[in-house]
């Protein structure tokens, strides 16, 4: 679904991204670890077109994407969530969903004054998929809750609800797992296995939780100095010494000193 070609982001003399080459599989749930300061997180902030980047393609389903803006990028269904959720903080969860979908009648003024029946129709059917997503996440207890008063995992949940109100071909999701208890952190874990079993959503994930990436993820790409160092299973990428001596600074080296 997504192929990335020598990939690259140059902030003044650094690149943060630099010739990153990788492909995302359509259907597939793909990780993406690697240490602080690898490019991840700007990876996806040039596929999801936050930033254009210096060099390089990004395709989505065959068609050339590369530097879209994020607007375009929805209408395209490719979302992207945050590490720092972004919610409406004073409007309750319920509202929040409602307020996703795009070209809503309500906000065209003359639809508000002269179609009132059609604004009151479409809102009907939005607070009713809405409603199916609340439910979906098991968040039906917090559904009338301000988002701003929800814990950092209900924060999360609540974003990942959000790209099931569009019809999104893939969600990249950005430490999905940060500051959340193990407990939520299996609820969405399991979400996110239901939206990609049942739903068929591609995922492609940044994470520093080994365990929740090996239970999600296939395969798993890790970075390194803005470039893609390995790939594999999660069981081969633990075993790669190059992975090891980039997030330790062991392996390769300090075996090739002692020799």
């Amino acid at each position: 679904m997504i192929k990335v070609d020598n990939l690259s982001k140059r902030f003044g003399g650094f690149y943060a991204v630099n010739g990153a080459t990788l492909n995302i599989a359509t259907g597939s749930i793909t990780g993406l670890i690697g240490p602080n300061g690898a490019g991840k997180t700007t990876l996806f902030n040039v596929i999801a077109g936050v930033h254009a980047p210096t060099g390089g393609t990004v395709m989505l389903d065959g068609e050339d994407i590369t530097g879209l803006p994020p607007h375009t990028l929805f209408h395209k269904g490719l979302l992207r969530t945050f590490q720092i959720a972004h919610e409406f903080s004073t409007m309750t969860v319920r509202e929040n969903l409602m307020m996703v979908p795009g070209d809503q009648a309500g906000e065209r003024l003359w639809d508000a004054w002269f179609k009132p029946n059609l604004v009151r129709a479409e809102e009907l059917e939005l607070r009713k998929k809405a409603d199916e997503v609340i439910e979906f996440l098991e968040i039906s207890h917090v559904a009338d809750e301000l988002a701003g008063n929800l814990s950092g995992g209900q924060k999360k949940l609540l974003e990942l609800g959000r790209t099931m109100m569009v019809d999104a071909k893939i969600v990249f999701l950005d430490e999905v797992g940060a500051g959340v208890n193990r407990t939520l952190l299996n609820t969405i874990g399991d979400a996110i296995l239901r939206l990609n079993q049942e739903r068929g959503y591609t995922f492609c994930m940044i994470e520093h939780d080994m365990n929740f990436i090996g239970r999600l993820c296939d395969p798993v790409i890790c970075m390194a100095e803005g470039a893609v160092l390995a790939e594999g299973t999660i069981d081969e990428i633990k075993a790669n010494e190059h992975v090891i001596e980039a997030y330790l600074g062991t392996g390769l080296k300090n075996k090739e000193a002692k020799a």
